[in-house]
């Protein structure tokens, strides 16, 4: 059986090859410099092919035309393009991940499987058999459904769940994909769907 480290190394880290440093999943550990310094972040849509980086966040303040881009690009892509304003502490959890593991060589875009959702775009998800809950925060611009492309989804989970910003939910799916962590702002709690 391999060591926790090799189980939870990210993807492409085999047995043999150096894990991430064990603070990879403590982001509390951060200094305050971290949280000080300006925020830009990259993110992609996949599902309408959209990729973006952006500085929205500088001297302590909102840069708001990116974060409405932000808002934009965290539409509801199934449910009519609707937007609305996302919960600005989700951005930051979204930040910090991507910020993070950039300390450790990782250059990787964050991946939006599913930001803002109506509700009837969210009702047609729970019609067709996927794991959306009835008041899903995705409904209030407080979810998002991620994923990074070097971090297999155990670390990705576990780093997100250290920000200790809201839920985590673990969503582990075979195939080169692989699954995706469902990140809110609502109350810390955890699950595996």
């Amino acid at each position: 059986m391999p060591r926790a480290a090799e189980q939870l190394a990210p993807s492409g880290i085999g047995r043999g090859e150096m894990a991430p440093p064990p603070d990879i999943f403590d982001a509390q550990a951060l200094d305050l410099e971290f949280w000080l310094r300006p925020r830009t972040i990259e993110v992609t849509r996949p599902a309408s092919k959209e990729r973006a980086k952006l500085l929205y966040w500088k001297d302590g303040e909102i840069i708001e035309s990116a974060y409405q881009d932000l808002c934009h690009l965290m539409r509801d892509v199934n449910g009519g393009n609707e937007t609305r304003k996302i919960d600005p502490k989700l951005f930051e959890t979204l930040w910090g991940t991507q910020a993070f593991v950039q300390r450790y060589g990782i250059e990787s875009p964050v991946e939006i499987l599913s930001g803002y959702r109506t509700a009837a775009s969210n009702n047609k998800l729970r019609e067709d058999g996927v794991p959306a809950a009835r008041q899903s925060l995705h409904i209030s611009g407080r979810a998002a459904d991620i994923r990074l492309a070097n971090l297999n989804a155990e670390v990705l989970g576990s780093l997100v769940k250290s920000f200790r910003q809201g839920g985590v939910g673990f969503y582990y799916r075979s195939g080169p994909r692989g699954g995706w962590i469902h990140a809110d702002t609502g109350l810390q709690r955890s699950w595996k769907g």
